[in-house]
């Protein structure tokens, strides 16, 4: 049936008055073509409607607005939409945007492709922190697929600090979106997400992001989880100086491809283990062409770096006092006495070791720890994790709670009962009653034996 632009505006703010935002819906997406054919009105349609009382009607037209904005559109044009989603999310109703939740982040991965492309990212950080909390409503645990816009965003603007609120909280729950979260946002989520942690340093988040971005279960590898190894055995290098293992569950396609497709990264981690700094420069020269096209020969220098304080940290354990010279020869350390001099001083600075240099006698004196663990800090800190430990806890007796009354999970294990689940109890049930009669006659027999050795 044709349909008018006045139609359609008609219909919006009848379904809406009389609340029937499913048929609303339904009749959106059936006349999107409308929309597509009338580009040039889509402002005149929005002025004629209400976003608080018509929210699903602007959100769908919002979005067909979104998808014609292309590369060779003015910044202008990209500024309003901005402006109008902003508006959009501080009037909206809450219950028609539960209806088109995957319409309306398609809206905000397209404002990311065009930002990035126009490379002016800074300015959607903030836009993409709203659109996050307008979708988790109240629920910080709850992974949206624009969390990955916002972490691709922080990424290119080399602004980091955003995106911690969002990835700082453990993930209980994935937002569906309506079907439109798939396997590429929570890839792209652990992989953005671990490479933010990786530039601010923290290795130990940035490990486990992308660990679950490797692990993901998959019936083939993506480029996505491809990538996420690579950075995996990088960081697992600099954080624990050996590369970890991948979990048993990791999909036996992924460890196969690792295998086969993964030898550059893999002599990496070995010429690592052993210790010599000159053998693993001699590596990474060798393959500085792979590292360079990957982008990770940062990643890879700053392992390098890595293995040269470890084995000063080595010293630490042995020695009390050593010259300069002896520190570069037992430390198999590729540098002069200058280099070796600014790498010490810095690693006393971020209290990787405790030791004084003798400037006159170019000695290096190496002291022990002197943490007694007793600070406001170090109280403050085993707080912070027994309250992660107890709200985690929590959580799980939550899910546990709300699985146990599921009726889907109750069905399965009804069905589940075999019949020889049923013998077996029956069986144990006879035994438990032959038990009990025969119990008096034991008590007679003790007591017999009991008159026999007075």
């Amino acid at each position: 049936m044709s349909c008018s632009v006045e139609d359609l505006v008609s219909h919006i703010t009848n379904y809406s008055s009389r609340k029937e935002y499913t048929l609303l819906n339904d009749f959106m997406n059936q006349h999107y073509q409308l929309l597509l054919k009338n580009q040039s009105l889509h402002d005149l349609i929005l002025e004629a409607l209400n976003v608080q009382r018509h929210s699903l009607g602007v959100l769908h037209i919002m979005a067909m607005k979104a998808s014609c904005i292309t590369s060779q559109s003015s910044l202008e044009t990209v500024s309003q939409l901005m402006q109008q989603m902003t508006v959009f999310m501080s009037q909206c109703c809450q219950d028609q945007l539960n209806l088109a939740r995957g319409c309306f982040a398609n809206i905000f991965h397209h404002i990311t492709h065009l930002l990035c492309e126009r490379k002016i990212p800074i300015r959607g950080i903030k836009l993409m922190c709203l659109a996050i909390d307008t979708l988790q409503n109240g629920e910080p645990s709850s992974l949206t697929s624009v969390h990955a816009d916002l972490c691709q965003l922080c990424l290119a603007a080399k602004c980091f600090k955003p995106a911690l609120k969002y990835i700082d909280v453990e993930i209980s729950k994935i937002d569906k979106e309506c079907g439109m979260m798939t396997a590429f946002h929570l890839l792209s989520y652990y992989y953005y997400g671990g490479m933010v942690y990786t530039a601010m340093k923290r290795y130990d988040r940035a490990l486990y992001f992308y660990e679950q971005a490797v692990t993901c279960p998959a019936t083939m590898v993506s480029m996505i989880m491809t990538e996420a190894y690579k950075k995996y055995v990088l960081v697992s290098l600099i954080l624990e100086g050996k590369l970890i293992p991948l979990p048993r569950y990791t999909s036996s396609v992924t460890t196969r491809w690792i295998k086969n497709y993964m030898t550059e990264y893999q002599e990496l981690a070995t010429e690592y283990c052993k210790g010599s700094a000159t053998q693993l420069n001699a590596l990474v020269s060798r393959h500085n062409i792979t590292y360079t096209q990957d982008h990770n020969m940062g990643l890879v220098k700053q392992v390098a770096i890595s293995l040269d304080k470890r084995n000063i940290q080595k010293l630490t354990k042995t020695f009390i006092t050593l010259s300069l010279e002896d520190v570069v020869m037992r430390a198999h350390l590729n540098c002069n006495i200058e280099q070796l001099e600014k790498l010490l001083l810095k690693m006393i600075a971020e209290k990787e070791i405790f030791a004084g240099i003798d400037q006159q006698s170019k000695m290096v004196k190496f002291y022990d720890n002197p943490e007694q663990y007793n600070s406001c800090e170090t109280l403050e800190s085993i707080d912070k994790h027994v309250q992660n430990f107890m709200d985690i806890d929590n959580k799980i007796k939550e899910m546990n709670q709300a699985v146990m009354v599921n009726p889907l999970y109750l069905h399965k294990v009804k069905s589940s009962t075999s019949p020889h689940d049923e013998e077996f109890e029956a069986q144990l049930s006879q035994t438990a009653s032959t038990s009990s009669s025969s119990a008096p006659r034991s008590s007679a027999l003790l007591s017999k034996l009991n008159m026999f050795n007075k």
